[in-house]
């Protein structure tokens, strides 16, 4: 089992609203480069989505339960069969996203016990919750050459240093997919 993470991030590492759904002032940053460097299978998770696990905090979950089911081209298929998980204190009904349950219990000892891949997608808090618990294997970047100046860090400059290795990277239309890994220790 490994645990993913993955997230469309400006050069200066902000990865806050890449779609503007947040309405922040610059909000919709990744999708200005247009459709073919989003769409698709772009973090390369490959059979991942069909054997592992996605999982989402509440506000991922909510924003992703409005788009997705309402999607039928070969890739939101797959995203759509994909089980769920949602780390939430308050939200009870999941049945808006086929798939989806909310995480019983804590969320570090769920992700200890999961038997398949877990991706993390979004939902920064959780990002940081298993980071802070050393749980996050890997990291895959869509960097896009956007310099925000204000913003969520994926990795906040008051958090623990972070030795990873670059396992791969290239160009992804205007963005850079990068895989980072837990460095050699």
């Amino acid at each position: 089992m490994s645990v993913i993470v993955i997230q469309f991030i400006t050069l200066d590492g902000i990865v806050t609203d890449p779609d503007g759904s947040a309405g922040t002032p610059a909000g919709g940053w990744a999708f200005r480069h247009g459709l073919e460097t989003v769409a698709g299978d772009k973090f390369r998770l490959g059979r991942m989505l069909d054997e592992g696990v996605m999982l989402l905090g509440r506000t991922t979950w909510e924003l992703f339960s409005r788009l997705w089911p309402g999607r039928d081209d070969p890739f939101s298929a797959r995203m759509n069969a994909l089980p769920k998980l949602v780390a939430t204190r308050t939200l009870t009904d999941t049945s808006a996203w086929a798939n989806s349950q909310v995480i019983d219990g804590d969320l570090v000892e769920a992700v200890k016990r999961e038997q398949r891949d877990v991706i993390i997608t979004g939902s920064l808090s959780v990002v940081r919750t298993l980071t802070a618990a050393d749980l996050v294997d890997e990291y895959r970047l869509l960097t896009f050459p956007t310099v925000l100046g204000t913003g969520e860090r994926l990795f906040p400059s008051e958090g623990s240093p972070a030795y990873l290795q670059c396992l791969s990277a290239d160009q992804a239309g205007a963005a850079v997919y990068a895989r980072y890994g837990r460095a050699t220790r």
